[in-house]
């Protein structure tokens, strides 16, 4: 019998969530680009979502998960701060780990 194993996976804090799949994107296409508009552009949401998606999370955590710089002569940008570095090094090895369990169990399913 062939089958496909599916999931979805989140963080929580207290019920409410703090990262998933898309907020995880949002994280990773920020520290790639080193913009929230491009980032979100890249992710198929809309800046104002990303925005939203940022400030609930760093709410949730109570910690800054984003620096910005205004515009000028070397240009605006945005970083991720250790914390968010970490948060998203955590959730992809979590990822990772329940990547590798759904592909075990269908091989050996």
């Amino acid at each position: 019998m062939e089958y496909h194993i599916k999931f979805k996976l989140w963080i929580e804090k207290d019920g409410d969530i703090i990262i998933g799949l898309g907020r995880d994107k949002l994280l990773g296409e920020i520290e790639k680009t080193g913009s929230i508009s491009k980032a979100a552009k890249n992710v198929g949401m809309s800046y104002k979502k990303a925005w939203s998606f940022l400030k609930t999370m760093e709410n949730r955590l109570g910690v800054k998960l984003i620096k910005t710089r205004r515009g000028g002569k070397k240009g605006g940008g945005t970083e991720l701060t250790e914390d968010a570095k970490k948060l998203l090094a955590e959730f992809e090895k979590i990822s990772t780990a329940f990547e590798n369990l759904k592909e075990q169990l269908e091989k050996n399913g």
